[in-house]
């Protein structure tokens, strides 16, 4: 693999940050701001396999996920389409790690819904607020203030969101109705309406968790292929490690499919997410007022009721980003400062562009390292 393209996914090394200063005009500083012009002259062509099954696998995962995280979110589920995929085009060109992708993410879901108040205007202006922040903090290069983030803290939060997100999906899974948000009475209310559970999404979500467990346990247990192997056999092995390696995609494809069936029948055994807004949104800036029945709460109100959320918010999306990259090894070379305006840049553009919140995912790392890229 060249040195450009593993640049993108390598430690600084020792003593790195005591080398003089290239200049800012030079080819590699260049280079260090816009990763695209390190890495697209060494693209090969051998990879685009790996990359179009990875691609696949996510953008076939990310269409029912977004739905999810936008319901997380308590807002309509055409925003969550939305932020599902303006970020990653940004993030082509700036994008400093091959592990990280932009898009909704549970914890960020989970934070825009507590400081949003389930509102769309207000969830698109903290998006681009927190575009805004993360951009000044690359160009102040503030990036070392995440670094006075303790570990606990991130784990004990991380934790906290990961019981509360996935308990809400468990009324999901058995389809109950009229369950509340929040957690003490989600928790209550799912155990008392438990016989209510509709048998038909119990099952379906029970055969797709089978089924991803099964896929990945073949996917780990495939042999390596050998020069010496009759062509039906290298054949067999490479249908079932395409398989096994898109299981996400799979999965979500025969569910829609099995959905349908029923759909079209007249027998509808599942909770479906109904109706969503047809087409893209125009382009337009986004919303400084809103218009309520109470009269227009102004911009300056608008803050006010967000409050630490604009603090919060992209910070807590920048240190996703960061934490992906150490868990795997990969922290890029160009350091914190310059992912905050990264990051910031996906926001502000996607905000502008449509009324997404774009924010920094792990969800698809497994699908990501598909590729040789």
């Amino acid at each position: 693999m060249p040195s450009s393209v593993k640049a993108l996914g390598q430690a600084r090394p020792p003593g790195a940050s005591m080398a003089p200063q290239a200049h800012c005009c030079s080819p590699a500083a260049v280079q260090r701001r816009l990763p695209i012009l390190a890495w697209l002259p060494d693209y090969s062509l051998q990879w685009l396999k790996m990359d179009f099954i990875a691609g696949l696998s996510v953008g076939l995962t990310v269409i029912p996920q977004a739905l999810a995280y936008a319901e997380v979110a308590g807002l309509p589920p055409q925003y969550g389409l939305y932020s599902a995929f303006t970020g990653c085009f940004v993030y082509f060109f700036l994008g400093t790690s091959r592990d990280v992708t932009l898009g909704p993410t549970a914890i960020m879901s989970l934070l825009v819904s507590f400081y949003t108040f389930h509102e769309p205007a207000y969830a698109v202006l903290l998006a681009f607020l927190s575009g805004c922040i993360q951009l000044a903090m690359g160009f102040l290069r503030l990036g070392f203030l995440l670094d006075f983030i303790s570990c606990p803290i991130i784990k004990g939060f991380t934790s906290a969101a990961t019981i509360t997100i996935g308990f809400g999906q468990i009324k999901n899974l058995l389809g109950l109705q009229d369950i509340p948000r929040q957690f003490l009475l989600q928790v209550y209310q799912t155990f008392r309406k438990v016989g209510e559970t509709r048998v038909g999404d119990a099952v379906l979500g029970l055969v797709c968790m089978v089924l991803l467990l099964l896929l990945k346990l073949m996917r780990d247990h495939v042999p390596p292929v050998h020069p010496e192997m009759p062509p039906g056999v290298r054949l067999s092995h490479g249908l079932v490690w395409t398989a096994t390696t898109a299981r996400n995609a799979l999965v979500v494809s025969f569910a829609a499919l099995v959905a349908y069936s029923f759909e079209v029948t007249g027998y509808q055994p599942f909770v479906l997410t109904g109706k969503t807004t047809e087409g893209l949104p125009p382009v337009r800036i986004p919303p400084f007022s809103v218009t309520t029945a109470n009269g227009t709460v102004s911009f300056t109100e608008m803050v006010q009721d967000m409050g630490a959320g604009l603090a919060v918010v992209p910070l807590v999306g920048l240190l996703e980003s960061i934490a992906v990259a150490k868990s795997f090894g990969k922290m890029p070379a160009v350091g914190a400062s310059w992912w905050c305006p990264g990051a910031g840049l996906a926001c502000l553009l996607s905000c502008l562009l449509l009324p997404a919140l774009v924010f920094n995912s792990l969800s698809f790392y497994p699908s990501n390292t598909c590729s040789c890229f």
